[in-house]
This record gives C-alpha cells, structure tokens and sequence, in this order.
C-alpha cells in the first residue's frame, strides 16, 4: 500500500467519523472542496503545508494521516 492510497483511506475515514462533508473540511482547511475530493480519490499528490491544514482542521498529528488502519488509535 503507498503512503498517497493510505492518506486518502485515513482522510475520507476520519472525515465521515467526524460527520464532516468534503465542503465543510475544505472550509475548516481553507481548501477548495474539489481539492479535498481529489485528494480522497488519490488524483493529486499534496503538499507539506496542505497536509498540515487539513490535519489541523480533523484535529489530529499530521502522522497520524499516514497511519495504515489498524496502527492508528
């Protein structure tokens, strides 16, 4: 599995856990909506800072997006 399939897993995962839609984390990141979309769908790779917003808007450590599923709390 490649760090880009488990950051998008963790992502949209976290997201639905939290009830937040694509255009609410987008909002709380300062992204843009389809950005996150892309990002869940593995169609873009992401930058250092943009890793950092939107782990920040999900409330957790940014490594934690990079966790295979069954490592993270």
């Amino acid at each position: 599995m490649n760090l880009l399939h488990i950051f998008a897993i963790n992502v949209r995962k976290i997201r639905t856990e939290r009830g937040y839609s694509q255009e609410y984390l987008a909002e709380l990141a300062n992204l843009h909506r389809t950005y996150i979309s892309a990002v869940e769908r593995e169609c873009r790779n992401i930058s250092i800072g943009n890793i950092e917003k939107i782990a920040t808007a999900l409330n957790v450590d940014a490594y934690e997006l990079f966790l295979p599923i069954q490592d993270r709390q």
